[in-house]
């Protein structure tokens, strides 16, 4: 017969309990220093990051900008009347002299036009013609008539004096001397009138003439517009240079003032920059410009500023000396920079891209071994395209992140891996 062993039994239930409560007070721990236990450090690839060191030196402040070269001499030539286009003769590119026809148009209703003004003119020429020998006959007509007049009036002064001298003499009675004097006297106002007659002839001649003269001019400048009009059928370039562009096809239609063409000289060209608007405002006249034509630097001076803003930006002309590398055309894709300022002895490191001047930016530090990165609070002051000035957080010799780390912001430090 078994007999039951009370004692082996409750030694097992206690090892049980024993061995639950230890279990429980490990999973207790466990939890406990999981909930104290800090992240792991963020990393950041050495490979990706952009780090650069503080330094102290001279500062340049430049502003960067981008454009086209673009001649200075600029010829747009318009369709000086309605035509269509017979035919293109010179394509873009080809160099001309100012006598070269580029392009031909046809208006017949023009040519018409100017062969009436040509009769129109005849005519008025033959009609002025006319008119002159009519006025110079009607003149000689008075001189004659003025002529007759003095000679009668002449010879009756004569007779008047012979007769008083008969008169005297008894010879002659008072009677005939009173009709010789009165013949005197009438052809002395006769002589009078014709004199005033032949005056206002001579001075009414030009006057005659004057309406039939300005008729012939009105018809010449008519004739010499429309002669101008049929020559501008055959489009010149009308100076020596580079056809740059040609806007028109042969049977097109076009109007008056129509741009068809563009000729520029090929030198001098100035550089035509396009500026953030922000940038903007510290550039001024005269300023040094760096102009990468991407074949060598060229050096510029800022020549004009637009005062207008177009599309968040504003366009900068730049002198540019004669002498150009190799490769420098109208319409080449140029980079620019252009100095603002400059100072000496100025802590500086390159321009973080979240950066803006004169405010606070905050970056990544190195520490002295280059594998941890602390957040630190910059002050910042001037600013370049590529620079900007560190006012303080910062010291001669520091090393800091300068790519961007916005997926960091919740970190204090990271960690820079190769």
């Amino acid at each position: 017969m078994d007999v039951v062993r009370e004692d082996s039994t409750k030694r097992k239930r206690r090892r049980n309990v024993r061995r639950l409560l230890i279990a429980g007070g490990i999973a207790i721990v466990g939890v406990a220093g999981f909930c104290y236990l800090k992240p792991a450090l963020p990393s950041l690839s050495r490979s990706q990051a952009w780090i650069d060191t503080v330094r102290r030196g001279a500062f340049r402040q430049q502003v960067r900008g981008s454009g086209t070269l673009v001649p200075e001499d600029i010829r747009w030539i318009p369709a000086v009347t309605d035509g269509r286009i017979e035919r293109v003769i010179v394509l873009a590119g080809e160099t001309v002299r100012a006598d070269t026809v580029l392009i031909e148009i046809s208006n017949p209703e023009l040519l018409q036009a100017a062969r009436d003004a040509e009769l129109q003119l005849n005519a008025a020429e033959a009609e002025l013609r006319a008119r002159e020998i009519q006025v110079e006959r009607d003149l000689l007509i008075q001189r004659a008539a003025t002529a007759t007049a003095r000679a009668e009036y002449e010879e009756a002064r004569l007779r008047a004096s012979a007769d008083a001298e008969l008169a005297r003499a008894g010879l002659v009675s008072p009677l005939m001397l009173k009709f010789s004097q009165g013949k005197e006297a009438q052809l002395a106002v006769r002589v009078d009138a014709e004199e005033k007659r032949l005056e206002l002839s001579s001075r009414g001649q030009p006057a005659d003439l004057g309406t039939a003269r300005a008729r012939v001019g009105q018809l010449r400048t008519l004739l010499d517009l429309k002669r101008q009009q049929v020559d501008a059928l055959h489009v010149r370039a009308g100076r020596d240079g580079v056809l740059q562009q040609v806007s028109v096809e042969a049977g097109q239609r076009v109007t008056a003032g129509t741009i068809l063409a563009k000729v520029a000289a090929p030198y001098p060209l100035k550089a035509v920059l396009q500026i953030a608007q922000v940038e903007a405002a510290r550039i001024a006249s005269g300023q040094n410009v760096e102009i990468d034509t991407h074949t060598g630097i060229v050096r510029g001076a800022v020549m004009r500023i637009d005062p207008a803003v177009r599309n968040g930006s504003v366009t900068i002309d730049v002198r540019l000396p004669r002498d150009l590398p190799a490769g420098a055309r109208p319409d080449l894709s140029v980079d620019a920079l252009i100095d603002v300022d400059h100072a000496g002895n100025v802590l500086f490191v390159g321009r973080p891209v979240q950066a803006e001047p004169n405010g606070s930016v905050v970056l990544f530090r190195l520490g002295p071994d280059g594998t941890f990165a602390a957040r630190t609070r910059i002050r910042v002051g001037r600013a370049s395209y590529n620079a900007i000035e560190i006012l303080g957080g910062l010291a001669e010799g520091d090393r800091v992140v300068l790519s961007d780390t916005s997926t960091f912001d919740r970190f204090d430090r990271i960690r820079i891996v190769n």
